[in-house]
């Protein structure tokens, strides 16, 4: 997968977590939060022995999505902040 499918998939993921969580967010902030969470994701669904992102489907986006939906509860837990 390229970069631009990264960006629209990490996009698309990073908006769905963030109304998952009720975490506000702006268009840099949903790319960020899923391309990074897809990397988390794929990290460890890897390491259970699966297939990471392995393209611009929908296996992919929920991989995505649980990593930045994970990346979301980590921060949350480091800096002490709750939900709104």
């Amino acid at each position: 997968m390229g970069w631009l499918g990264w960006i629209v998939l990490g996009g698309l993921a990073g908006w769905v977590a963030t109304m998952i969580m009720k975490e506000e967010g702006g268009l840099l902030k949903n790319i960020l939060l899923g391309v990074i969470g897809g990397l988390i994701g794929g990290g460890v669904v890897e390491m259970l022995g699966g297939s990471g992102v392995s393209g611009f489907n929908l296996y992919s986006f929920a991989v995505a999505l649980l990593g930045a939906i994970a990346l979301i509860w980590i921060v949350r837990l480091i800096t002490g902040k709750k939900a709104k």
